[in-house]
Formats: structure tokens, C-alpha cells, sequence
């Protein structure tokens, strides 16, 4: 429980993910989370074999990111587990939120809220907002990016792990 405790600090910016070594049985739970969580939101979004379909994809993509990124910044390819391992979690935390505020949405229809859409879009800014901030926290601690560097490997990450599996998907 205190290896959980600690990756979800690091959610907050209170951990330094170079300092967590993950088991491989923790590694391999929080692939199947990021599965099932994301299945689940595209799920809401579309239907279950589209949904798996595009999940497959963005865990292919991420996968391929961070192989990626150790293999220009010359590390070693045993950071691949604990790299990909902090990233996953904090987006399991993050896709855990983007769930309740799915749920906070149809709730905010169903009593006919009238600026339900602009919670929801506030929310998802927030949300992403949050989630490229710790990306790139996790790539600076890592690979001692700058913060400008790091931001930008961040975006790219996003646009390589969401943004193509959602071209393929509408292809």
C-alpha cells in the first residue's frame, strides 16, 4: 500500500519518481487499470469494441513514447518499468477523475443544469491541464529536461498516445 501512497503523491508533485521502484506485479495491475479505466470512458463515449480498440492503441503508443524517449536520451532501458510505470499511474488517477466527472455530467443533465456543458469543459481543461503537467514533471525528474523541455515532450506524449489513436479511430 505505501508504494500505491507514494505514486499517488507523486500525482500532487509530492514524490520524486526516480526514487519509486515498482514490482512487476505492481506494473502489470496498473496496466490492467489503465486498460479497464479506459475502456470503461471511451465505453461512455463509444462503443465497447471502438473503445477497446482505441485503448489498445494509446497503450501501443505510450509504450512506443517512452521506449522512445530512453532511447534519445541514451538511458538505460531498465528505467522503461519505472518510467512508464509513474506515467500510468498518475493517468489511472487522472482517468479515475475524468469517470466521477462523467458521472458529475449526466447527474448535472439529468436535473437540467443549464451550464452543465461548461462544467464539463472546465472540467476536461483542468483535467488535462493536470495531466500534462505531470507528464512532464515525471519526464524532467527522470531525464533533468528543462521545464520548457519537458512541457513540450509532454504535449507531444499527449498528441502521440491520444491523438493518434483518435485519427486512426476516425479513419
Amino acid at each position: 500500500m505505501s508504494l500505491t501512497t507514494s505514486y499517488l503523491k507523486l500525482c500532487l508533485f509530492k514524490s520524486d519518481p526516480t526514487t519509486l521502484m515498482p514490482t512487476r506485479g505492481f506494473s502489470y495491475n496498473t496496466i490492467i487499470f489503465y486498460m479497464i479505466s479506459g475502456i470503461i470512458v471511451e465505453g461512455l463515449i463509444a462503443d465497447f469494441a471502438d473503445g477497446s480498440l482505441e485503448v489498445s492503441l494509446r497503450a501501443l503508443m505510450a509504450f512506443s513514447a517512452v521506449a522512445t524517449f530512453l532511447i534519445f536520451q541514451e538511458k538505460n532501458i531498465l528505467l522503461f518499468q519505472r518510467v512508464f510505470t509513474a506515467i500510468f499511474v498518475c493517468e489511472n488517477f487522472i482517468m479515475t477523475l475524468a469517470i466521477l466527472c462523467e458521472v458529475l455530467d449526466f447527474w448535472l443533465v439529468t436535473i437540467h443544469y443549464e451550464y452543465h456543458d461548461a462544467v464539463g469543459i472546465g472540467l476536461a481543461v483542468f483535467l488535462v491541464s493536470w495531466y500534462l503537467g505531470i507528464v512532464a514533471y515525471i519526464l524532467r525528474r527522470f531525464f533533468a529536461y528543462s521545464i520548457s523541455k519537458s512541457l513540450t515532450f509532454a504535449f507531444s506524449y499527449f498528441i502521440l498516445t491520444y491523438g493518434i489513436p483518435m485519427l486512426f479511430m476516425d479513419i
